[in-house]
């Protein structure tokens, strides 16, 4: 099966920066961070697919960016924080979706534990 080790979270302050690291093993297609706030459903937030292909949440366009390293590594380089960032993170991946403009939690079925993001 897939296994999937989130970590990089902690505290920040507004207007800095964070990188979230996602070691992937096992076969998968598309990976993606979702994340969610108390008292408020999981959210997208960026996506990379088989090909390299990128999405993002609106508020993530332009302030973060998700990557791959050459060792399964996925990253989620995350600048500009602001409060309403913060939340706990998930790094997630799908059995079959190559790539997807919206990132739907149905779509991924191998999930990391979380690791929380605190910006103040």
């Amino acid at each position: 099966d897939v296994q999937l080790v989130e970590s990089g979270g902690g505290s920040a302050q507004i207007g800095g920066s964070l990188r979230l690291s996602c070691v992937v093993s096992g076969d998968h297609r598309m990976v993606a961070w979702f994340r969610q706030a108390p008292g408020t459903t999981r959210e997208g937030v960026a996506g990379l697919g088989d090909d390299g292909s990128t999405s993002y949440a609106e508020f993530a366009e332009g302030r973060f960016t998700i990557s791959k390293d050459s060792k399964n590594t996925f990253y989620l380089q995350m600048n500009q924080l602001k409060p309403e960032d913060t939340a706990m993170y998930y790094c997630a991946a799908s059995r079959w979706v190559t790539w997807a403009r919206e990132l739907l939690e149905s779509d991924f079925h191998f999930w990391g534990q979380g690791t929380q993001v605190t910006v103040s």
